[in-house]
């Protein structure tokens, strides 16, 4: 359990997975798939230079990114994710994996395409804004950044999916414009363009 004022712990995410190693069921679940086949409709371009996947789990999103772009870097804190994101990729070498804990590290590389999908909620504030800014930073002009999160509140995250939507809507208005949104029954979806 967390306060508001801390982010979930990797700790908290290998427990998940050493109990089911598809916690989610990013692999069977119609709604994971009907949010994938939206997430990817939503993507003006029809391709790429270079995405970061913030979050990438078991590979499920990342593998169908990898179609879309010319270089994928996927990251999540998990090493048991990590590994079947990597075994189901295999047949992508333009696609790269990390173990990585944003916002306490962060690429220093530029991205055309950022995806922030179903992660921002287990930040506080304080690593969310963090996050703003690196993600601005690592954004080339004209690159788009993707939100897509659950709206329902559960009691053990440090924030909603609507926080993490609002927060960049109002704090970055400057350096970022929003293209689309779109709110479904269970998440919503906001598609942003650096300035």
């Amino acid at each position: 359990m967390t306060s508001q004022s801390e982010s979930l712990s990797p700790d908290f995410f290998e427990a998940l997975y050493q109990t089911n190693p598809d916690p989610w069921q990013f692999k069977t679940s119609q709604y994971e798939a009907q949010k994938y086949a939206t997430t990817l409709a939503a993507l003006p371009k029809p391709r790429y230079q270079s995405a970061f996947e913030i979050g990438g789990s078991i590979g499920v999103l990342t593998e169908l990114l990898g179609d879309r772009c010319e270089r994928v870097l996927s990251v999540d804190v998990v090493d048991r994710a990590q590994k079947e994101a990597m075994q189901r990729c295999q047949h992508l070498p333009n696609v790269r994996f990390q173990q990585m804990q944003v916002p306490q590290q962060f690429p220093k590389e530029k991205f055309d395409l950022i995806l922030l999908s179903e992660v921002g909620y287990y930040w506080c504030w304080q690593d969310l804004r963090k996050a703003q800014q690196q993600i601005f930073d690592a954004l080339v002009p004209s690159g788009h950044l993707l939100l897509v999160h659950w709206t329902v509140d559960a009691q053990e995250l440090p924030l909603t999916g609507d926080q993490v939507h609002e927060a960049f809507r109002e704090g970055v208005p400057a350096k970022f414009r929003l293209l689309t949104e779109h709110r479904y029954e269970q998440y919503r979806l906001d598609l942003f363009e650096r300035r």
